[in-house]
């Protein structure tokens, strides 16, 4: 074993520098592969009979052909640069390479752009980057050399502040991969264009012109934008647009953008803003329906702000305003066709044509129908006719109607149903005034509580209907202005208190029960749907009431006298039997106060009938 003092082989070390990765760097010195020295062989000798292990035999002429046909397969390569490499085979992950050494290399599939084209024989220039690795293998690499080879147009470039040619690869984190010449440089997403891109996947394979941003050739990394060219070239534009550009001036804009509230329209150099409410002079649900994106469109300059940048732009401004002489064109009276293009609690607006709208108001759809609500009778879209019965030029508004287009049911009535008239009809509803039964299909009248009974006072309708019933009532009147019936129930009997004067003559005795406290006197039910009134002095108490429930309650039965029969104010005046005797002078002035609180119910009663009439209106 030899000592620290033998001599070693004469090999000179590399002397090549790695960067911080670890890579050598192109401009560092290169060291030439050693060559085995020529050594002095014994003579070779060519008999083949001879002993192999005798090297006696062999001729020296003989083994310096064979050793110079050995050095000649070995090339002098160096590490460091960049070597052509001819293409042997492949793996599934790799592409081996014949570098003229003594063992391949391997260069990685993803180095390659196309690695499917790469074909045995093809030659690739491919970077040195070590003769031999732990497993004795040579180290290569495409990527280096492609960087290389084109560092110095790429430097050149970021120097001199020149645009290059790129075409976008593939997306990545952040934004995407470019092709400079063969390079793969950096796109960040925030420099692909002027404004976010929705779709980056849309661009890939597409080419443009970038500005290199920054380089590092050690770390071979390069940053590249587009949207700073396209502000360039965009600030250039502004400039010369400032001086073309005036309000009132029409041009051609192609859409950049389209939000909820209008478009963006590129005018060449700046976005002016096309607001939706100057899009049409109808009525529009969202700007996608008047433009695409990317569309070419005419356009009139409504406002500039230089010092905000802001251009506002106008589309219907170059059609003509459909509102002129509209009155010439939907006079009154005129039947229209029309289309719903909105519906509100208070109506539906009809489309006349484009720019033009009529309002149907809820009270002017229907003769017949309470319509509560316009979404009962009319849909979005639906084809509607009706009648112009207003135009407002002014204003931009006209009133229209639905039910005019028919004749007003109203109008026939009262020859179809003079006074007198006995009908059957539904109770359709009740009220605290009266019912309303239905007298055609979408025409109710009204029965008043006061004409529901001869013979009592109805509190509420409830006591006589219920909704649903079907009943017989006479008709009273009918008012074809204020779409009014009025109806009767006890009309359709004959008045009986005439015959009840003659029944309940005054003296007679006659059985009661109380039905209703008052506080001048009880009403007791005489049977058959009869009732009369006892004054609080006809009682048969004593002592002076303060109020008659401080003796009685309702249900209580009593025996009762006949003080009077009035067939004309519809009342008997009773008193109770036990009573003790009164003067007939006390009892008529009883009867006189009596008779002035009648009358001023009745006038009362009156008055709630035509509250009641109001109050049908209104139902």
């Amino acid at each position: 074993m030899p000592d620290d003092t033998t001599p070693q082989n004469d090999v000179p070390e590399s002397s090549v520098d790695a960067d911080e990765n670890g890579d050598p760097s192109p401009e560092d010195e290169t060291v030439l592969v050693p060559v085995p020295e020529a050594f002095e062989p014994s003579p070779i000798d060519l008999d083949l009979d001879a002993d192999p292990r005798d090297d006696s035999q062999h001729d020296e002429a003989e083994y310096r052909e064979l050793l110079a046909l050995y050095e000649d397969t070995l090339s002098q390569i160096t590490e460091g640069e960049i070597v052509s490499a001819q293409v042997i085979g492949r793996t599934e992950t790799d592409i081996i390479l014949d570098v003229g050494f003594k063992s391949e290399g391997a260069v990685p599939l993803d180095e390659f752009q196309d690695p499917d084209a790469v074909q045995p024989g093809d030659s690739v220039d491919v970077f040195l980057e070590s003769l031999e690795d732990d497993e004795g293998v040579v180290v290569l690499s495409k990527k280096k050399a492609d960087f290389l080879r084109v560092w110095e147009k790429i430097k050149d470039a970021f120097d001199n502040d020149r645009p290059v040619n790129g075409r976008i690869k593939r997306k990545i984190k952040g934004g995407v991969t470019v092709d400079l010449m063969g390079v793969d440089a950096f796109l960040p997403g925030s420099q692909i264009a002027l404004r976010r891109v929705p779709n980056v996947d849309d661009l890939i394979g597409d080419e443009y012109e970038f500005k290199i941003l920054k380089l590092n050739k050690r770390r071979r990394n390069i940053v590249v934008s587009r949207r700073v060219l396209l502000e360039e070239e965009r600030a250039g534009k502004r400039d010369q647009l400032k001086e073309e550009l005036s309000v009132g001036d029409v041009r051609a804009g192609v859409v950049k953008n389209i939000t909820d509230f209008g478009a963006f329209i590129d005018l060449g150099g700046m976005d002016g803003l096309l607001h939706i409410t100057d899009m049409s002079w109808g009525r529009i649900g969202h700007p996608s329906e008047v433009c695409d994106i990317g569309q070419t469109v005419e356009i009139k300059i409504l406002d500039i702000d230089w010092d905000r940048e802001r251009i506002s732009l106008g589309l219907k401004q170059l059609q003509e305003y459909p509102w002129k002489n509209v009155a010439e064109k939907y006079p009154v009276g005129t039947r229209v066709l029309g289309r719903v293009v909105s519906i509100t609690n208070y109506g539906a607006f009809i489309e006349l044509e484009r720019g033009i709208e009529g309002l149907v108001h809820i009270s002017e759809m229907s003769w017949t129908r309470n319509v509560r609500h316009p979404s009962q009778l009319v849909g979005i879209n639906d084809k509607v006719e009706c009648v112009v019965l207003r135009v407002d030029e002014d204003a931009q508004k006209i009133s229209l109607g639905m039910k005019q287009v028919e004749e007003d049911p109203w109008l026939a009535l009262p020859a179809r149903y003079p006074p007198g008239t006995k009908i059957r009809g539904l109770v359709r509803n009740l009220t605290s005034f009266g019912a309303f039964v239905e007298v055609e299909a979408g025409i109710d009248g009204l029965v008043h509580i006061s004409d529901m009974s001869w013979t009592r006072r109805v509190q509420h309708p409830a006591e006589v209907f219920r909704k649903g019933d079907e009943v017989e009532v006479v008709v009273l009147s009918i008012d074809p202005d204020q779409k009014r019936i009025s109806l009767g129930l006890k009309q359709v009997q004959e008045d009986p208190w005439y015959q009840l004067a003659q029944s309940y003559q005054p003296g007679r005795e006659v059985p009661g029960a109380i039905s209703r406290l008052l506080e001048k006197g009880v009403v007791v039910d005489l049977g058959s749907d009869l009732e009369g009134f006892v004054p609080i002095s006809q009682l048969g108490v004593e002592e002076q009431l303060a109020e008659p429930a401080e003796h009685f309650e309702e249900g209580q039965k009593l025996d009762l006298r006949v003080l009077e029969t009035d067939p004309i104010n519809r009342r008997i005046v009773l008193a109770v039997v036990d009573a003790p005797d009164v003067p007939y002078d006390a009892a008529e002035v009883e009867y006189e106060n009596m008779a002035g609180a009648q009358a001023g119910s009745s006038n009362r009663a009156a008055g709630e009938k035509a509250s009641g009439a109001d109050d049908e209106a209104e139902a």
